[in-house]
């Protein structure tokens, strides 16, 4: 292992946690040619193969997973280190990572645009991506702090609410309901539905207040996001209910007033539990905390 660099150990990592060897060159910017030359010169170092083929997919083995588990320790060191670093130079310099699902893209940026011009030297790495690649992530503790509509039922995170999420029914402004007041969900309901994919934090929610009031929508369509969803319901394909978020200042498109709408929902701030957040982290959480007037989250970091 003295002859293993830093570098052959990220790249490791990275396909470790991919599970793949495509996946991984794209994370770290490398041609496949490039990432395999590394993996081989840290496996004849070892003197063991680090990965098996089965099928289609790849895993570590035996000494690939003792592997992983010493680049996890060597990682936390380095994150360590830069947090007393960070401590010492007063916040001037250091790096968040930040993995966040779809509909923040609508809000998150402007909390991030604010948090950069207090702490101009801090490098920010943010990943806007759907639910289950999220989870991939939180799973694999790759980041600092990760956002979800929907808390994910896991057994070892740590979840805070920071600030409210209504989900709304939507359509375009030329729609025979749009002036309509107080419209009854049993009307509402005859109008086809576009909604996000099964398993987004979105679709879990709006299944679950139709299951409440013993109805189901007539889903048309099924969109992997939500400007799809927004340029569908454009087109007259149906009303959709999204993240008021999604739909404000949106030109062509109208909230609807009906009943048992806005649906509430909040969005969350997700840690592993037990993991010791950066001084950077702390700071994001402390900025966030200000923003949304949501003080418990300083005491949560």
């Amino acid at each position: 292992m003295k002859h293993a660099t830093f570098r052959q150990l990220r790249v490791f990592d990275a396909i470790v946690r991919n599970g793949s060897f495509i996946r991984a060159a794209k994370e770290m910017h490398l041609t496949q040619p490039t990432l395999s030359m590394q993996v081989k010169k840290i496996s004849d170092s070892i003197g063991l193969p680090l990965f098996e083929q089965i099928g289609r997919k790849i895993y570590p083995t035996d000494a690939g997973r003792a592997l992983h588990d010493l680049c996890k320790e060597v990682f936390d060191s380095i994150a360590r280190f830069e947090m007393t670093l960070a401590d010492s130079k007063g916040l001037k310099k250091g790096q968040l990572r930040l993995t966040a699902v779809t509909t923040t893209e609508y809000f998150l940026p402007r909390f991030l645009g604010t948090f950069c011009n207090r702490y101009p030297g801090i490098d920010v790495s943010l990943k806007i991506l759907d639910r289950g690649q999220v989870m991939e992530r939180l799973r694999a503790n790759t980041d600092d702090l990760y956002i979800f509509g929907f808390p994910p039922k896991e057994p070892d995170i740590k979840a805070m609410r920071f600030l409210e999420n209504p989900l709304v029914a939507v359509a375009p402004t030329e729609h025979p309901l749009a002036t309509n007041r107080n419209i009854p969900l049993a009307r509402l309901l005859e109008e086809p539905f576009l909604l996000r994919e099964p398993g987004s934090g979105t679709r879990i929610l709006v299944e679950r207040f139709f299951a409440e009031h013993g109805s189901r929508p007539r889903v048309r369509m099924e969109l992997g996001s939500n400007e799809a969803i927004r340029q569908a319901i454009l087109g007259g394909l149906g009303l959709s209910i999204l993240s008021n978020y999604v739909v404000e200042n949106a030109p062509g498109l109208t909230v609807i007033d009906s009943e048992g709408f806005p649906i509430k929902s909040n969005w969350y701030l997700i840690r592993q539990e037990g993991k010791q957040l950066s001084v950077v982290a702390r700071a994001f959480c402390d900025h966030l905390a200000r923003a949304t007037d949501t003080p418990e989250l300083m005491d949560w970091s």
